[in-house]
C-alpha cells in the first residue's frame, strides 16, 4: 500500500507543524475511571495514573494521534472519582510512563487539560466545599455524583470573580507546563461538554456583566486567555482545542450556539493551532434550540486542521475527509473494542462489537479496557500493512 492513491483515506499521514502523524485516526479522550481506587476518595492515588492505563493507551498507539481522558489541572477543576489528574510531580513521573509507551510504539499523545465547573461536586473540593461557574446557574436535570460514586442532587455553583477566572488560566497554564515536562507532544484545552469553558462560552450558563459575560468576544475571552496562557508552554502548532455546539452534555445548548461558535473558530484561526476538535455529531444529544453547527459549517472560518467527532462509523468518517471537512476523525468506541483500527481498516477486517456500558467508566479494571483482542488473520492470507 505504498501508492498514496491506494491508501485509505484515514491511513495517509498528516502533517501539523512539524508533528507527523502515521493516519488520520484519533483515539478519543474517553473518561474510563482507571486510576487504582482507594478507601480514602481523597487519597492522591485515586488520581495518578497506573500500569493498567500504560497498556490501554500502548495498545492504541497505533492512531495517529492518542488525545488522554479529560485530565484536571487542580482540585477545584476535578470531580471524577478515580480519573486522572496533572498537578504534581508525581502525576509527572506516572504520565511520563504512559507517554513514553505511545511513543515507542511511534504514536503521538496530547494531554487534556479539564476543569469541571459546575458538573463537580463540593465533596471533591475540602479547600473550598463549593462548585464553581460561570455564573450561578445549577443544572436543571440529572444527578452529579460525590466523592462516593453516590448519585446526589446537583449543587448551585457559586460564580468564580474576575480574579478567580485569571487565577483559573494560570491554573491550565501549570498543568500544561507539567505536561511538556512529562513528554506529552502537546495539549488539548477541554472546551466541549458543559465544562468550564463550555460554561463561559454559551450564553444559557454565562449571565455574567464582567469582561468574561455578555459579548461573544467576552464570553469567548477566558479560552482565549488559555490558548494564550498555554502558548506560553508549547507553540501553537502543539494546542488543540474542543468543542461541543450541538450537545446537551452537562445541562447546556444555548439560542445563538449557531453564531458563538463559528466566531469562535475565526477568532482561534488567528492563532496556528494544531487542530480544532468538533463534536459535531448528535449522538451525544442535540439541544435543539438553533440550527446544528457542522464541521463544514465552521470550515468557513478555520483554515488549521479539524478533527471531526461523535457516533463515526469507517464510513462516515472516510466522507468527512473526503469532502474537505475535517482533516482527522476520532473514535472513541470503536477503538475501547478495537486497539488495532488501522489494521482492522486497512485489510477490511471485521469489527469487534462495542464494549458493554458498565465498562465504561467504571472500576473494573482490565475488563473491557486492556482485554481486547487483536484480529487474527486466517491462516494463509497476508495481512496489509496499516
Amino acid at each position: 500500500m505504498s501508492d498514496k492513491k491506494n491508501v485509505h483515506p484515514l491511513l495517509q499521514p498528516l502533517t501539523i507543524g512539524d508533528m507527523k502523524l502515521k493516519n488520520r485516526l484519533v483515539l478519543a479522550p474517553l473518561t474510563r475511571a482507571r486510576c487504582t481506587p482507594q478507601k480514602d476518595p481523597l487519597d492522591m492515588k485515586n488520581t495518578i495514573p497506573n500500569e493498567l492505563m500504560e497498556e490501554y493507551y500502548e495498545q492504541r498507539a497505533t492512531a495517529g494521534l492518542v488525545i488522554t481522558e479529560a485530565t484536571a489541572i487542580s482540585e477545584m477543576g476535578s470531580g471524577w472519582l478515580n480519573a486522572p489528574h496533572m498537578r504534581n510531580e508525581e502525576h509527572v513521573a506516572a504520565w511520563k510512563k504512559v507517554v513514553d509507551r505511545v511513543h515507542k510504539k511511534g504514536g503521538k499523545i496530547f494531554l487534556q487539560l479539564w476543569h469541571m465547573g459546575r458538573q463537580a461536586h463540593s465533596s471533591f473540593h475540602p479547600t473550598t466545599n463549593d462548585i464553581v461557574s460561570a455564573s450561578a446557574i445549577k443544572i436543571g436535570s440529572g444527578n452529579a455524583k460525590n466523592n462516593k460514586g453516590e448519585n446526589v442532587e446537583w449543587e448551585t455553583p457559586r460564580a468564580l470573580t474576575t480574579e478567580e477566572v485569571e487565577s483559573t488560566v494560570q491554573d491550565f497554564k501549570a498543568a500544561a507546563a507539567l505536561a511538556k515536562k512529562a513528554g506529552f507532544d502537546g495539549v488539548e484545552i477541554h472546551s466541549a461538554n458543559g465544562y468550564l469553558i463550555d460554561q463561559f462560552l454559551q450564553s444559557s450558563t454565562n449571565k455574567r456583566t464582567d469582561k468574561y459575560g455578555g459579548s461573544m468576544a467576552n464570553r469567548f475571552r477566558f479560552l482565549k486567555e488559555v490558548i494564550e496562557a498555554c502558548m506560553e508552554v508549547y507553540s501553537a502548532s502543539r494546542i488543540g482545542y474542543r468543542l461541543s455546539p450541538n450537545g446537551v452534555y452537562g445541562g447546556v445548548g444555548s439560542i445563538d450556539n449557531n453564531e458563538m461558535f463559528p466566531y469562535v473558530a475565526k477568532e482561534t484561526n488567528k492563532y496556528g493551532l494544531a487542530y480544532m476538535h468538533v463534536m459535531d455529531g448528535l449522538g451525544f444529544g442535540y439541544h435543539g434550540l438553533c440550527p446544528v453547527v457542522t464541521c463544514a459549517d465552521l470550515r468557513k472560518y478555520f483554515d488549521g486542521t479539524i478533527i471531526t467527532n461523535v457516533g463515526l462509523t469507517v464510513g462516515t468518517a472516510e466522507g468527512m475527509l473526503r469532502s474537505g471537512a475535517a482533516d482527522l476523525a476520532c473514535f472513541g468506541r470503536l477503538y475501547i473494542s478495537n486497539p488495532d483500527l488501522p489494521e482492522r481498516i486497512a485489510n477490511d477486517w471485521p469489527l469487534e462489537k462495542e464494549a458493554s456500558y458498565e465498562t465504561w467508566w467504571q472500576p473494573t479494571g482490565a475488563k473491557g479496557y486492556t482485554d481486547w483482542p487483536t484480529y487474527k488473520a486466517p491462516e494463509g492470507k497476508k495481512a496489509e500493512s496499516a
